[in-house]
């Protein structure tokens, strides 16, 4: 029980540290906010080639109606951070529901979707829900609005649930798709609506493409961005062999470069240097991974 207690503490020390130490390296660096949480806020997103292709491929799919829209991207590429910068894309005239979590029952996701429109299903039924969101999509296609869907993390949603998607998208009228369904996923997402017994879905998704990770040439534009955002005046410097540590650690994911340099602000502010170098990328690593950065050839 004191052993609980004592790991319970050092932990609580360790967060009160780290957070007190954030808030100071802010300061030191005249930034006003961090530039490198791994949340998902679009006013941070960097528009690499694949997400500016993205996200036109996205907007091209809603404003044709596509009807099924595809995104994928490995674990940390800014899948649902571009999703967000979408949403603000949109007009007055588009209604949006934007499900993060995807590993709901087909009762349960029906449920969501329908209290992200704001509507309140008077019966919890299968039949009623489709009822109930065939007349608010019949209302929206009046006033000439468009409605979009947006099922965050794909990949999770059952095979059962996935069939239950398809039968959605025959809402239709005899001239246009009442809604425009975008799955988001990693690349598991795509295998599996490759499979077979989705056939009839993967026949019906107009728009598929895959965000591939930073190259390597835009990992010190990527950084630079959200240092500016985060209200840099430049005098943050990451030096050539950084910008190839924080790539080799990386891959050009852009969850892991902000991990890497989130640490090695940190790790600047307690060496009291502006100039962060490789030696400072490395120790970094090794405080992340808990273990030594192995060097490419």
């Amino acid at each position: 029980m004191l052993q609980l207690k004592f790991v319970g503490r050092f932990f609580l020390y360790k967060s009160i540290f780290y957070y007190y130490n954030t808030v100071m390296y802010l300061e030191f660096y005249g930034l006003k906010e961090n530039p490198f949480n791994v949340t998902s806020d679009p006013s941070f997103l960097y528009f690499s080639k694949a997400h500016k292709e993205a996200l036109l491929y996205l907007l091209y799919g809603i404003r044709e109606k596509k009807g099924f829209l595809e995104i994928t991207g490995e674990v940390g590429a800014g899948k649902t951070t571009l999703c967000k910068a979408l949403l603000n894309q949109l007009d007055k005239n588009t209604k949006t529901a934007f499900i993060l979590n995807s590993n709901l029952s087909e009762l349960q996701l029906l449920q969501a979707i329908m209290e992200d429109f704001g509507l309140c299903p008077a019966r919890r039924t299968k039949i009623s829900f489709l009822r109930q969101l065939n007349n608010f999509l019949l209302e929206e296609l009046k006033k000439n609005s468009s409605v979009v869907l947006i099922l965050d993390e794909a990949q999770n949603l059952k095979p059962q649930t996935l069939e239950g998607i398809r039968l959605l998208s025959n809402l239709e009228t005899d001239k246009e798709k009442l809604f425009q369904i975008i799955l988001v996923g990693q690349p598991e997402l795509r295998r599996r609506l490759n499979s077979p017994s989705l056939l009839q879905l993967r026949q019906r998704i107009g728009i598929r493409f895959h965000i591939n990770p930073l190259e390597k040439e835009d990992i010190d534009k990527y950084i630079y961005h959200r240092l500016r955002v985060a209200g840099s005046d430049d005098n943050v410097h990451f030096t050539e062999g950084a910008m190839d540590g924080i790539f080799r650690y990386s891959g050009g994911i852009p969850r892991l470069i902000n991990l890497v340099c989130d640490k090695a602000l940190l790790s600047g502010f307690v060496l009291e240097t502006k100039i962060i170098n490789e030696d400072i990328i490395d120790r970094s690593v090794f405080e992340i991974e808990g273990r030594n950065l192995v060097i490419a050839a």
